[in-house]
């Protein structure tokens, strides 16, 4: 999908959240869900593109697969914990944002323990 139908549609349910929001609140933050969920799977195609393309280069450059699979874990945990976070942020929650974030965070250094074990192993090599 092109980023001209995801601004509209991001712009037509900003316009219909407006007036939900005065009218039935408690159904405007459930609107706002299925719209960001639309914007989310609407990437989903290309999202597969970019990580086959990295499959394939870590295939041709003989990187350990390993490695770029958690650092698309990463990622994804951090999208994720983001969009969680956009998501209690729009319903007035700041606190269990904030916590949704430091747990994504928390999460993201856990799972990049092995990279920074590599790295600091190399570089004990360096130095005898």
């Amino acid at each position: 999908m092109e980023i001209t139908a995801i601004v509209t549609i991001g712009l037509l349910g900003t316009i219909l959240l407006v007036l939900l929001r005065t009218q039935r609140p408690e159904i405007a933050l459930q609107m706002s869900i299925v719209i960001g969920a639309i914007i989310f799977l609407s990437l989903i195609g290309r999202l597969v593109q970019v990580i086959d393309l990295l499959m394939n280069l870590a295939a041709r450059s003989s990187v350990n697969r390993t490695y770029l699979g958690i650092l698309l874990k990463v990622i994804g945990v951090a999208y994720i914990s983001e969009f969680g976070s956009q998501i209690c942020k729009d319903a007035g929650e700041g606190s269990i944002a904030s916590k949704i974030e430091f747990a994504g965070k928390v999460i993201i250094m856990i799972m990049a323990m092995p990279i920074l074990v590599a790295i600091l192993d190399m570089v004990m090599k360096l130095f005898p």
